[in-house]
């Protein structure tokens, strides 16, 4: 008989990106340690563009002094990508999980973050895929409606995905999104004609996409506040 699997999951709301950041290596170091279960952060971030660590500064295609204009900031990391838009009616997914554990690699991992935004936009009949050779994330025909970005240390992961609910598609126009040139970005309102529910109720169907997904069979619900305070006490 299999053990339960058991993933604390917190819903955070709009969360600094740099908050967020630190949030997630402090659960890192608690990861680790054992002191924590594996843990899914479920957020949203104000208009913030990242880089991944090669750095790609070329594309993002403003000057960063006119960030502060358009109510952005910029923020450099050690995530695998490259440069990427992130912002509010964006629902986003940091995993803190141990792929030790689940017996995953590298690539089975990211595969299962992109069959999450898939089967997720299955929901609302929109028939998404995986980008082809070389072209990361989630696509609807050649329109990118899904990114990830990760990054793993020591078996315990980081970072992971954001998907496009509605965001203003406009910030996209300003970076070549994940390196990619000559691709559109979408959204899941853009490319639906269902009648959206409320953006919470699609951040817990991303999370339950995630969770059967990643085959765990039991769920703890985690207050966000807490975590951001510096708690990061196992609850179970």
């Amino acid at each position: 008989m299999k053990s339960a699997r058991i993933i604390e999951v917190c819903r955070m709301g709009i969360v600094n990106y740099l908050d967020a950041l630190k949030l997630q290596e402090r659960l890192i170091a608690a990861r680790k340690s054992h002191k924590i279960p594996d843990t899914l952060l479920s957020l949203q971030h104000p208009p913030t563009y990242t880089l991944g660590k090669r750095r790609t500064d070329h594309n993002l295609l403003v000057p960063e002094s006119d960030l502060g204009k358009m109510g952005a900031k910029l923020y450099y990391t050690q995530r695998g990508g490259d440069v990427t838009f992130h912002g509010p009616h964006q629902a986003i997914l940091y995993p803190i999980i141990s792929l030790r554990d689940i017996g995953l690699g590298a690539r089975k991992y990211v595969e299962k973050l992109e069959l999450t935004m898939i089967e997720l936009a299955s929901l609302y009949g929109v028939r998404a895929c995986p980008g082809k050779s070389g072209e990361t994330g989630v696509w609807v025909s050649d329109r990118k409606i899904g990114a990830i970005g990760v990054r793993i240390s020591n078996g315990i992961t980081s970072h992971g995905l954001a998907f496009n609910i509605n965001p203003d598609l406009n910030y996209f126009k300003h970076i070549v999104p994940c390196g990619i040139e000559d691709k559109d970005v979408t959204s899941l309102k853009r490319e639906t004609d269902m009648v959206l529910p409320t953006e919470e109720a699609i951040e817990d169907q991303l999370i339950s996409c995630f969770v059967t997904q990643f085959g765990y069979t039991s769920i703890i619900w985690k207050d966000g506040e807490s975590l951001l305070c510096g708690d990061e006490g196992d609850t179970r």
